[in-house]
């Protein structure tokens, strides 16, 4: 039982080392590609908060991390960087305060009518920033400067530089990760947990339970948030399209490719997904195909996603040596 405990502590702390001091012997490419991913993996985990540990597949996350994107945007200054004690705050808040009022309505509703409804809001969203000037209309529009973090005259972070910038996004990366492990063994998460695994029972012993989704929802919101603040801050430009199903579809996929239920396989999952479309989009325009040829694979060879396939391998390892 110790080893098994010991090993993925291992393996998180050998990951942890490794992006730690990538940048100093990898290329300015990967670099970026691994800041991409990092971005990506706390998306994914802030939308596996609700399809993995709560139950709610929702098909509109991409709206929380696009009006985030949208607020870094609407909050920095033209000529000036903005400061980051303002900007991140402002982003987090505006797409935790979106969910809020999305979650309102939306968990009114269960299963197939919840990720029609929740796709019906994000194209609401995504359609308000479309076909307005609010945001660069369908062009989208620039960041100019990217923010720093100054106490008094003294610089002390500026995330137009990429070596700073990498080092934000793994720390916000690791807190995310630290964050939800708490939560989810909080008395919050556990209540999560039961209306994931019978909400009639939940509901039956006098639990709030609209409150706790809500909670949840807004949660997850505020994460993917975090998420949105950094890719607008890493690319310099936001476009409506990050508020698209497409994007909902994406990190949903990230989600299922890694395994639900599990914050490692929503990292996972962002990191094959980002890797395999980068890898088959040089190979060819149909790279979509190719993917969902790995998906169904996936899916149906590991149900469990790719986090599962050290368990697997563990069991063969260790059911091959007590034969021998």
């Amino acid at each position: 039982m110790s080893s098994a405990i010991k090993t993925p502590r291992a393996a998180l702390l050998a990951t942890l080392l490794v992006l730690s001091v990538f940048p100093l012997f990898g290329s300015d490419y990967y670099s970026e590609l691994l800041t991409k991913i990092m971005i990506m993996a706390i998306f994914a985990m802030s939308l596996d908060l609700l399809v993995g540990f709560t139950g709610l597949v929702s098909f509109g996350h991409a709206a929380f991390f696009g009006i985030a994107a949208y607020a870094v945007v609407l909050v920095s200054p033209q000529y000036d960087p903005s400061s980051l004690w303002l900007v991140l705050p402002a982003a987090v808040l505006a797409a935790a305060v979106a969910a809020f009022v999305v979650g309102l309505f939306v968990l009114r509703t269960k299963g197939i009518y919840f990720i029609m409804v929740t796709l019906a809001f994000a194209q609401m969203i995504y359609f308000v920033f479309h076909d307005s000037p609010l945001g660069g209309g369908s062009d989208g529009v620039f960041i100019n400067f990217k923010p720093e973090l100054r106490i008094g005259e003294t610089q002390l972070l500026d995330l137009g530089d990429a070596g700073h910038f990498y080092y934000v996004v793994l720390l916000l990366l690791v807190a995310t990760y630290v964050f939800l492990r708490i939560l989810l063994r909080s008395p919050l998460g556990h209540a999560l947990a039961g209306i994931k695994s019978n909400e009639h029972r939940m509901l039956s012993l006098g639990f709030p339970v609209f409150l706790y989704k809500l909670a949840g929802f807004v949660i997850a919101g505020a994460l993917a948030g975090v998420a949105g603040f950094l890719s607008a801050c890493q690319f310099g430009f936001v476009t409506p399209e990050i508020l698209s199903w497409h994007q909902s579809g994406n990190v949903l996929l990230m989600v299922i490719l890694g395994g639900m239920g599990t914050l490692n396989g929503a990292a996972i999952g962002a990191f094959a997904f980002v890797v395999l479309q980068e890898v088959f989009s040089a190979l060819t325009k149909h790279w979509q195909f190719l993917m969902g040829t790995v998906i169904v694979l996936v899916v149906m060879l590991l149900p469990g996603g790719l986090a599962s396939l050290t368990q697997r391998l563990r069991r063969l390892l260790l059911g091959g040596g007590s034969n021998g």
